[in-house]
């Protein structure tokens, strides 16, 4: 008599309690870190195109028998942890939506390890694969998860530097004035207003004396406004110190 076994192959009928129902597929994310650039450096346009991402991520998924369950792209910063469209995808993981998150590269998701690392360790715990394209690396075998640490790793080492490069070339500018040491701006103009006061008591133009001192003869005028002023104030109080004195020594005399 045949014995009847249980077919191991029947899939189980989607309900409440198949997890399979609850994750259709995979999540594609897609970042670019301009609206304005369209390519880079080495020619890796996809990087700031998302609809070549998007297109790549869904060849993959044809490729591995996925269904697209949504697709999300930012455009930001790889360094802000706090994307629109990131945080929308972790909340979707978390509900169940999928059970893979791909990316055409894994510096289109984080660029730090600390990110990276504690993303996967959510969606490891959720039971989702994160799959990037560029790097051909699954987390769902151990090699992946390992050489996804080790990237991720290089890709700070790389933002650090970058960083640094940045922080120095600030700070020789703020020393120097800029990189090449010639000053920004318009330095401030020094010259001796006395002498140019003395000059002008003498019967020179204001034209003549500010080619004299190297000076514009705007600049010149204001500076010996400003410097009369000065000493028209400093006399009225040293003439009243003076006749307070005065006063003083008559007071003493009566």
């Amino acid at each position: 008599m045949q014995a009847h076994g249980v077919d191991t192959h029947q899939q189980a009928p989607d309900g409440p309690s198949s997890p399979r129902a609850k994750r259709p597929g995979a999540a594609l994310y897609l970042r670019a870190s301009s609206t304005k650039k369209t390519r880079t450096s080495d020619g890796d346009e996809y990087r700031q195109r998302p609809e070549i991402q998007e297109e790549r991520l869904r060849r993959l998924c044809e490729q591995r028998g996925w269904a697209v369950a949504a697709v999300y792209c930012d455009r930001a910063s790889g360094r802000k942890e706090a994307r629109p469209e990131l945080n929308r995808l972790m909340q979707d993981a978390r509900r169940g939506l999928f059970d893979v998150v791909a990316v055409a590269a894994f510096d289109r998701f984080a660029r730090s390890v600390r990110h990276l690392v504690t993303a996967l360790e959510e969606f490891r715990t959720l039971g989702i694969n994160f799959v990037s394209l560029r790097e051909s690396i699954d987390t769902a075998t151990p090699m992946g998860r390992t050489m996804f640490t080790i990237i991720g790793a290089m890709a700070e080492l790389e933002s650090d530097l970058i960083g640094e490069r940045t922080v120095a070339a600030m700070e020789y500018t703020r020393l120097h004035g800029t990189r090449t040491g010639r000053p920004i701006g318009h330095p401030p103009v020094i010259f001796d207003r006395q002498k140019a006061m003395e000059m002008r008591e003498s019967g020179m133009g204001y034209r003549k004396i500010a080619r004299e001192l190297g000076v514009s003869a705007a600049k010149l005028h204001a500076a010996l406004k400003e410097y009369a002023g000065a000493r028209s104030e400093m006399g009225v109080c040293n003439g009243a110190d003076s006749g307070l004195k005065d006063s003083a020594r008559k007071g003493v005399r009566q």
